[in-house]
């Protein structure tokens, strides 16, 4: 005898469903929906890179600064000539002093006002293209958790604070660098300021100045781009949902899908129902005779053609039948007749014109079998 046999075999006594996840404690694997993503624009949950907005206003900014510095020379050339030579032996009274602070200002918004405006329209266009068109008051109400300390120190040591103090070492290391270089690169020039004109200097001193913001701003576009794709890798990662809650979702949106099930089922039983009570009003059905039954009703006074009022395959075809027997309608034996009416005609519709013939022909047999005239 085989030893095994000798073995007492022990049902293990647990339950499997503690194995069976339901999802409510799952990890959060699955891509956001559409109507997650829609509920968390709705709340200014959106991605963008605030580097990459720097790098484009410095860039647009001294692109600006450059183009219009000949301007910006001019206005300030007229503005010192003014006071120099036409008003300097004007008496300091008040009134002088606010026309001094009135055109000192309007000389200030004509100098700034272009780079300001360049600036102000490049942030626009830049957020516009990352994130769109939004606006939403929730990240302006306040929050109570934003005041707990343990959730303030979690922020502070998270990995986004980690990332965000590389880059600002990043940033500083490369600016320096780029500083450091352009300045090495240019030093022959300083010594030659003595004998150079203002103006000359001024020109000398620009140029390495937009050398400078050029390369600076280049790596940070670059850094800005690496950045955003940090940021659209964060905010997929925040929007990941688990089966759970997409089931929780679809209840939602769709409804229960039991109930949904039950309510259709309830639908499909008053339906048969209805037409089961039609069957007793119909002048002949038409079957297979097993697999399909067909119920016509004709009235010449109030229809062009008969209508059908039920039809069923296989079990309802026999409740129909059971029904007819019931109620003395006539029953036809006509297996052609009884497919083509049940594929191609609804309950309620008429007969099509090409089986008006074969219809008639039943009819005028059933009632000659009641003897009732046409």
């Amino acid at each position: 005898m085989n030893d095994l046999d000798d073995i007492e075999i022990k049902p293990y006594l647990i339950d499997l469903q503690l194995f069976a996840d339901d999802g409510s404690t799952g990890e959060k694997t699955e891509a956001a929906t559409p109507r997650r993503r829609e509920e968390a624009r709705k709340k200014g949950q959106v991605f963008k890179s605030v580097d990459l907005n720097s790098a484009v206003i410095l860039l647009v900014g001294t692109a600006t600064i450059f183009a219009t510095f000949p301007y910006m020379s001019k206005q300030l050339q007229d503005f010192t000539r003014l006071y120099l030579l036409n008003r300097g032996l004007t008496d300091f009274t008040n009134e002088y002093a606010c026309m001094l602070i009135n055109e000192t200002i309007l000389l200030m918004a004509k100098v700034l006002l272009p780079v300001l405006g360049a600036t102000f329209i490049a942030a626009l266009l830049i957020t516009y293209f990352q994130v769109g068109f939004i606006f939403s008051g929730e990240t302006l109400i306040p929050k109570l958790e934003r005041l707990n300390p343990l959730e303030g120190f979690k922020r502070i040591f998270s990995r986004r604070a980690l990332v965000e103090l590389l880059k600002s070492v990043l940033k500083v290391t490369v600016t320096g660098y780029i500083v450091y270089s352009v300045i090495r690169k240019n030093l022959f020039i300083f010594p030659r300021f003595v004998d150079m004109e203002p103006g000359e200097i001024i020109v000398a001193i620009s140029g390495v100045i937009l050398e400078m913001a050029i390369k600076v701003g280049i790596v940070f576009i670059v850094i800005g781009i690496i950045d955003y794709l940090y940021q659209w890798y964060e905010y997929e990662k925040s929007l990941k949902m688990s089966k759970y809650d997409i089931k929780q979702e679809y209840k939602q949106v769709e409804g229960d899908p039991y109930i949904k099930s039950r309510q259709r089922q309830i639908q499909r039983e008053v339906a048969m129902r209805r037409m089961m009570a039609e069957v007793p009003k119909a002048d002949v059905v038409i079957t297979n005779p097993t697999h399909f039954a067909v119920a016509l009703k004709y009235d010449s006074k109030s229809m062009s053609a008969p209508e059908v009022v039920a039809k069923g395959q296989d079990f309802m075809a026999l409740k129909i039948r059971e029904v007819a027997r019931e109620h003395e309608v006539s029953i036809v034996e006509n297996p052609p007749l009884a497919r083509l009416l049940y594929s191609s005609v609804e309950i309620g519709d008429l007969v099509p014109e090409d089986l008006y013939q074969a219809v008639a022909e039943v009819l005028a047999f059933v009632y000659k079998q009641k003897k009732v005239s046409l």
